[in-house]
């Protein structure tokens, strides 16, 4: 595969989840790895989709018309190829036809950085996975949070990101690798 025809994906990297509402958080590099990887894509003209979460629930940092529904300023001056919005967690279930979109230029391998690990990062990969593209996915440049079980119990930000490495690994969804790596390949 050559880098021609990867493109970054960028999930919901959103102000809304710096408010403390959300818990404590894991990889506090996050945000500088995805930074890395906007600057290595536009420095060689590579395809850049950013995806904002647009939430329809009320009180909802994430709710369109609400600062925290803007992208955090690691985006600033991005020139993405396409931006849209979804209110689910797959990108591949947004505002735009994201496969179509990919499959119309010829882009059968993507890199998925965001925010959350486990879920709206971990969902694209995963659809990304079964509708057939090499999906890498820059652990390393996305962060969780802490969350409750239905039996109360907690697992932390860190227990769930290994649980998505594990997952999309071991499903075969996903390479699991780290922003180093991934610009080393550029």
């Amino acid at each position: 595969m050559t880098t021609e025809t990867k493109a970054l994906i960028v999930i919901d990297v959103q102000r809304g989840f710096d408010r403390p509402v959300w818990g404590p958080r894991n990889n506090p590099g996050a945000e500088a790895n995805i930074k890395a990887l906007v600057d290595a894509w536009q420095e060689r003209g590579l395809p850049i989709v950013l995806v904002h979460h647009d939430s329809v629930k009320p009180g909802s940092s994430l709710r369109p018309g609400q600062e925290g529904n803007h992208f955090k300023p690691e985006l600033d001056g991005v020139r993405a190829d396409l931006m849209f919005g979804k209110k689910v967690n797959s990108a591949f279930h947004g505002d735009i036809d994201l496969d179509g979109w990919l499959k119309t230029r010829g882009i059968t391998s993507f890199v998925l950085a965001g925010i959350q690990t486990n879920f709206c990062c971990e969902t694209t990969a995963r659809v990304g996975g079964n509708l057939g593209y090499d999906v890498t996915f820059a652990l390393d440049a996305t962060f969780t949070f802490d969350l409750a079980g239905p039996d109360g119990g907690v697992l932390t930000a860190d227990e769930l990101y290994r649980a998505t490495a594990t997952n999309l690994h071991g499903g075969g969804f996903a390479t699991v690798t780290s922003t180093k790596e991934i610009l080393s390949a550029l």
